[in-house]
């Protein structure tokens, strides 16, 4: 049956996003021990995911109760409660409206937590449709007509140009809803910091007003402005005040502290230089060079200030370099400390004390500094609840932007949907095994031992055979052998695996809609690693039955796929990439990449359909990355994964990037004419599917709809109250109780390319 919603679903993978919820706690300062730590939204068995907290203000969270009761009446608040300090408010990140990653706030009284969207109290019109909200502090209250007021980054505004961030600072009053965008047009901030006073907000600005590809360390710089134009003169009095510089935490109305990346040289005799991040102290008033903080050798972000000497940091004593294996050990987690500048060499230690096993993220103070809160994993309830360290995943039904079409995420790379939707395939995070999900429920079908991994699954699209192909090899190194294998019968019991190919490096197999030919990336012909795309002539075959080159270049051109017609082939290209610009784009992969189409029986015939910059001439035109187009069933769309809206938070205050991996960004479509090949040159209009954090990739877009009850593997797709888990045999716990490196949500394999 088809999809209700008349165009079927999109899924995709979320690589940095803990496979167990994010919960938000705090302990005191300093704290005794595990018994400490407190879980400030008493979530429990929750699934949300929650992150990033902040207390609100006494003033704030009065407002927030005048304008909607409930916040406090289901708690058995009052005003006189909030004021006595016996009710308290935090705002944070929750994924609990529709999968979205938007702000909520909380009202803590008598061990009873309320927690209600910012939708809920302000409307859809400020605070809904598909967005990311993030950073949300308060200001406002210094004045009689400067009301209480929330200020937030937002995605919901689409930026004029490609590769652009997304990310504005809103102010909404608290009182009113009114709401003013702070981010002059044409600029871009991230994480916002009110001062004490609640007079001015500092924001990460991207140098430039641009984004240039950079993923851990972004160019940003330190920017102040007014919070309230209209009581302060009418001016946002917007100026730079740090350059290199990111998120920002005021100390006092005059001291701010800030993180930053720095690059040295821990060996003289090298001549490569290592990136170091600090936490350094700005004094305005002096407007001296900023003071560094924290010891140089460790890793130092994300500040908090409790004074105008003391601030709470994340910290990495020992950052990893390597991925894929190996222990972890106390000082390579992340952990929250205390720095006084008065003694830098004594700071007090907060979460070693308490978990000293696991990651902790972005501090905050509450009560003057006396407890401090951070978000982390809740991985211990793996434990609790199962006696084994195996996460129980979920699919996750999203908030989709498109009327028409359904969009959930998937907990498995590479996703697979077979043609009549009954089937689902995809590799773990370790790209070892293969699993199935079908109405037998979910089964590793294939797993590979030692140095080799397996990725790209993909059904073959004739829905009469119960193919699979998968790729087998050393994990994305262009100058290895791979290899593509079909496992025929893959969803029963007598399965067989054949290897189609034996030369060169092969990738990215798809077949035609007959299911007897398949098309492919390969380096065959190419002694420098480029790739073109070619076609098995024998489905069953394999290179015994022939090959025929579809495309010919010294270039790299991969990630295709067959249109449902069978005349067309989509795939992304390096083709177009100008002379002279530089060989990798900060220092991971090739970059350039666009995606095109050819025509299968003309192959002189080919388009480019979709640039991650605005088409035009020179080294700009095709930045960037436009990645795994994939076509919708109708063959009236694509949908690719794409660094289209750069970045919407902070990087390193995530897991940390340990190794050379290129996020490609958010999952996007955009709309093609199915008839005429040379209508679909340089598409302008194109939808942002996703807002997130974290990076969306290699995304399929299936007919079947995720409540469509014909497709027996969508019962692992929570819909309303139903929820249905599987339990992959992937540890996520160390013998020794610690968190192991898939807690962070890391792809675990080495370095990656195209």
């Amino acid at each position: 049956m088809a999809s209700s919603r008349g165009r079927g679903s999109i899924a995709a993978f979320a690589t940095y996003r803990p496979p167990c919820p994010w919960d938000i706690f705090s302990c005191p300062n300093p704290p005794s021990g595990e018994k400490d730590e407190v879980n400030l939204l008493q979530s429990g068995s929750s699934d949300h995911y929650n992150h990033n907290g902040r207390p609100i203000p006494a003033a704030a969270l009065k407002a927030l109760i005048a304008k909607k009761p409930e916040l406090a009446s289901e708690c058995g608040a009052t005003a006189d409660d909030v004021d006595s300090g016996r009710a308290t408010g935090l705002v944070f990140v929750s994924e609990r409206e529709n999968g979205l990653e938007t702000l909520h706030v909380s009202l803590c009284f008598n061990d009873k937590v309320k927690v209600l969207s910012l939708g809920e109290i302000y409307g859809a019109d400020t605070f809904g449709g598909v967005r990311m909200e993030d950073s949300g502090c308060f200001g406002g209250g210094f004045a009689p007509n400067a009301d209480p007021c929330i200020i937030y980054v937002s995605t919901k505004k689409p930026a004029e140009k490609r590769r652009t961030p997304w990310t504005v600072v809103y102010r909404t009053n608290l009182k009113t809803g009114e709401t003013e965008q702070l981010t002059p047009d044409g600029q871009y901030d991230l994480s916002p910091a009110v001062s004490p006073s609640g007079k001015r907000v500092a924001v990460a600005n991207f140098r430039g007003n641009r984004w240039d590809g950079e993923i851990e360390h972004l160019k940003t710089d330190i920017v102040l402005m007014n919070v309230d134009r209209k009581a302060q003169g009418g001016k946002l009095e917007r100026k730079r005040y740090i350059t290199n510089a990111g998120w920002p935490s005021w100390g006092s109305d005059n001291i701010i502290f800030f993180h930053r990346a720095v690059y040295t040289k821990d060996d003289p005799n090298s001549k490569t230089e290592t990136r170091h991040w600090g936490v350094y102290r700005y004094d305005i008033a002096a407007a001296k060079e900023p003071i560094l903080v924290t010891p140089i050798k460790k890793e130092a972000m994300t500040p908090a200030a409790i004074s105008e000497t003391k601030v709470a940091v994340a910290i990495i004593e020992n950052k990893m370099f390597q991925m894929g294996g190996g222990v972890r050990t106390q000082d390579m987690y992340r952990h929250i400390e205390i720095y006084d500048v008065s003694a830098p060499n004594q700071p007090v230690k907060i979460t070693q004390v308490v978990r000293p096993m696991a990651d902790h993220y972005s501090p905050f103070v509450l009560d003057g500094g006396r407890r401090i809160g951070y978000h982390r994993a809740r991985a211990e309830r793996l434990l609790e609840l199962t006696g084994q360290s195996n996460v129980a995943r979920k699919f996750n039904k999203l908030q989709s932007p498109h009327n028409d079409v359904d969009l959930f995420r998937v907990s498995g790379v590479f996703p697979s949907v077979c043609t009549d939707g009954s089937k689902l395939a995809f590799v773990d995070n370790e790209f070892k095994a293969v699993w199935i999900a079908d109405k037998q429920g979910l089964r590793c079908v294939w797993e590979r031992r030692g140095s080799n991994s397996v990725f790209s699954t993909m059904w073959n699209q004739n829905p009469e055979l119960d193919i699979l192909y998968v790729c087998v090899g050393p994990a994305f190194k262009a100058d290895n052998p791979l290899d593509i294998y079909a496992i025929f019968n893959a969803s029963g019991d007598q399965r067989e695996y054949r290897k189609l190919t034996g030369r060169a490096n092969n990738a990215f197999p798809y077949s035609n809609p007959e299911g007897n030919k398949i098309v492919f990336r390969s380096t065959r012909d190419h002694a420098d690693n480029k790739k073109n795309l070619y076609i098995l002539e024998d489905a069953h075959a394999g290179e015994e039955g022939g090959v025929t080159r579809l495309t010919n270049g010294n270039w790299t051109d991969t990630h295709c796929q067959w249109a449902p017609k069978g005349d067309w082939v989509v795939f992304s290209s390096t083709r177009d990439k100008p002379a002279g610009a530089a060989d990798f784009d900060n220092g991971l992969d090739f970059g350039y990449f666009s995606v095109f189409i050819v025509s299968v029986a003309k192959p002189d015939v080919v388009v480019r359909v979709m640039t991650s910059a605005p088409p035009m001439p020179g080294v700009g035109s095709t930045a960037g990355h436009v990645n795994h187009p994939v076509f919708s069933p109708d063959g009236r769309s694509i949908v690719v994964t794409s660094d289209l809206a750069a970045v919407s938070a902070e990087p390193i205050s995530m897991p940390m990037f340990l190794h050379s991996v290129r996020p490609y960004g958010d999952i996007f479509s955009f709309d093609i004419d199915p008839t005429d090949i040379t209508k679909n040159r340089d598409i302008q209009k194109f939808h942002r599917v996703t807002h997130s954090r974290y990076e969306y990739s290699t995304p399929v877009w299936t007919k079947f709809a995720t409540n469509d009850p014909n497709a027996q593997w969508n019962m692992l797709v929570p819909a309303d109250s139903r929820a249905a888990n599987y339990k992959p045999a992937c540890p996520y716990m160390q013998a020794d109780g610690g968190q192991s490196l898939h807690m962070t949500g890391h792809l675990v394999i080495p370095r990656r390319c195209c």
